[in-house]
């Protein structure tokens, strides 16, 4: 039995509301902590509070999804992390803030012009771009919910690390992703990391659109020797 650590992104933990009977059905524990909104908690309060919550479980498959690609890494560098997964991920470097990734990466002009290659507006819609597979009941919760305020400082913190955690890690792109699209994903993968990311069909948000086929991706890693 592993444990698995999932990190939200930007959003609340509600995003692995589907994915952790899954994951619990299958004779797993599941830890899945809201990150403070705090403005001043940023990224070492979110990786304390990631921290806490495992308390001192072991045997460790960190998921860090989105946003959470900053903090995962963060936790794998604390406590031992039998596997880092990143899901539909920003990969932060040396030194980086959250809110210059968007620049340094050229995400907003892959996301357009995915849009309109696509046939699609190029202009955000929040519905359109993270929830497009998303079922609609879990949707309109979703949309019905106050939204959680992002920390302040999560977004202007340099990322602390000198280099990538030495923990095994995979990174699973979802090939439907309208928000990070797979090419641009392929390519910051390569470039970040130097590994060749995994693929799944679905968006951005698969633990939400497709979290059986999510569980059955995580399950296998846990049976493979994965990418270093």
């Amino acid at each position: 039995m592993a444990t698995y650590v999932l990190i939200h992104g930007a959003g609340d933990a509600s995003y692995w509301q589907r994915l952790v009977p899954e994951l619990r059905g299958r004779g797993h524990d599941v830890v899945a902590p809201e990150l403070p909104s705090d403005d001043d908690a940023g990224l070492a309060g979110y990786t304390d509070t990631v921290l806490s919550a495992i308390g001192d479980r072991t045997d460790l498959v960190v998921v860090a999804q989105s946003l959470g690609g900053f903090t995962g890494p963060l936790v794998c560098d604390r406590v031992p992390v039998r596997l880092l997964v990143m899901l539909c991920a920003m990969v932060p470097t040396p030194g980086e803030t959250a809110g210059d990734w968007w620049g340094n990466t050229g995400s907003d002009q892959a996301r357009r012009e995915q849009a309109v290659r696509d046939g699609r507006s190029p202009e955000f819609d929040v519905v359109e771009t993270f929830f497009h597979d998303v079922p609609p009941e879990i949707v309109a919760e979703a949309t019905a919910r106050e939204p959680r305020n992002e920390s302040a400082s999560m977004w202007t913190d340099p990322w602390p690390l000198q280099a990538w955690p030495d923990v095994p890690t995979r990174f699973l792109l979802g090939r439907d992703d309208r928000f990070f699209p797979a090419s641009f994903l392929r390519r910051v993968v390569r470039d970040r990391l130097g590994i060749v990311p995994d693929e799944m069909d679905g968006g951005h948000c698969p633990a939400l659109s497709r979290p059986k086929d999510l569980a059955d991706r995580l399950e296998a890693y846990l049976h493979e020797e994965p990418a270093g």
